[in-house]
């Protein structure tokens, strides 16, 4: 048996590859297996890793072909190091452990140079109601001008398309809308599922960041549950 069915044969029957799609979802993992790495790396387009319990991202770099990566419902928090991957143009980290909004955006700007879609939601760095209730649409607001501000090619952030008028505002005062989280609300370690539920059962919330809707035929699609 080559080494190729021996790494197959390791892997469980849940990794589903096709059309260069690769989905490794609710497994638990941590990290990203080395099998998955050796055997598809730059093979794959689209990958969906979310539903894990990734602390780290190590081995990302060989995906070195990616379009869309999908880290949805992880545990990656401010220590996560994005590798370079030159062609990512979609990144969903809904539902992690992120606080500091900066430190995330500069490697973004830095490792991701062709990104156009991220979605943030349910993460402390994002401050509207999936991650606190007492968030308002202004802190929001603020938040996407920050965001716009130093990633200035986004055409889309959360659930919402970028209007023009918000690029003009990031232009112009951008830079100073971070929005300053109390340490205090964070060692509380605020249960941002129970939250979300919460609002879901609430407001009948549909939590589906990058509409399909809005995005056009050749970009690609991930996985929203």
């Amino acid at each position: 048996m080559d080494m190729e069915h021996t790494e197959q044969f390791m892997l469980p029957s849940t990794v589903s590859f096709e059309d260069k799609r690769l989905s490794y979802s609710g497994q638990n993992c941590t990290r990203i297996p080395e099998a998955l790495i050796k055997l598809y790396g730059p093979k794959v387009h689209s990958l969906d890793l979310s539903y894990n319990d990734l602390v780290t991202l190590k081995g990302l770099g060989m995906f070195s072909e990616l379009r869309e990566l999908i880290l949805d419902n992880n545990q990656l928090s401010d220590s996560m190091q994005l590798p370079q991957l030159l062609h990512l143009k979609t990144l969903s980290l809904n539902k992690n452990h992120i606080k500091n909004l900066e430190l995330l955006l500069e490697q973004v700007k830095h490792q991701l140079p062709s990104i156009e879609y991220i979605s943030l939601l349910g993460n402390f760095a994002c401050p509207n109601q999936l991650s606190n209730y007492e968030n308002d649409e202004e802190d929001y607001q603020r938040y996407r001008y920050f965001v716009l501000y130093h990633l200035p090619n986004l055409k889309f952030l959360d659930s919402k398309g970028v209007t023009e008028e918000e690029r003009r505002e990031a232009r112009r005062r951008g830079q100073f809308m971070n929005i300053v989280t109390p340490s205090a609300f964070f060692d509380r370690r605020v249960d941002v599922n129970i939250n979300l539920n919460d609002i879901c059962s609430r407001d009948n919330f549909k939590y589906s960041p990058l509409p399909r809707a809005l995005r056009s035929p050749e970009d690609y699609k991930g996985r929203y549950h």
